[in-house]
């Protein structure tokens, strides 16, 4: 089975969460697909989304796996976006989760090798 993914964001100010999300990702958004939604593709068939839904911002769960997570934080510290909560399961599985303007979680994840 081939799968892509294209996981989105409700947020209530979509100025003020581009900006945000642009320092979560080190980059701007890949395209726009109307004035109130930008998308990021993240690696060939992964893509990321935000959208103005102010009715439903702030109860997203998305948990993104990496590589190297250790990568990630240094990025997103020199960017000026702390983790708000950091955990190593005892499994070895590492997480790191980001809250966005609006409370929604996005986490970092990497898997023991």
């Amino acid at each position: 089975m081939s799968l892509n993914l294209f996981a989105g964001v409700a947020v209530a100010d979509f100025g003020a969460s581009s900006a945000w999300y642009r320092k979560l990702f080190g980059a701007d958004p890949t395209f726009f697909p109307h004035e109130t939604e930008a998308v990021w593709q993240l690696d060939e068939g992964r893509l990321f989304y935000i959208v103005e839904r102010p009715e439903h911002a702030g109860h997203a769960l998305q948990t993104l796996i990496v590589e190297d997570l250790d990568t990630v934080l240094s990025g997103t510290a020199e960017r000026g976006v702390e983790p708000a909560k950091q955990e190593t399961y005892a499994n070895g599985v590492r997480k790191v989760t980001y809250l966005d303007p609006d409370g929604s979680e996005i986490a970092f994840g990497e898997v023991p090798r």
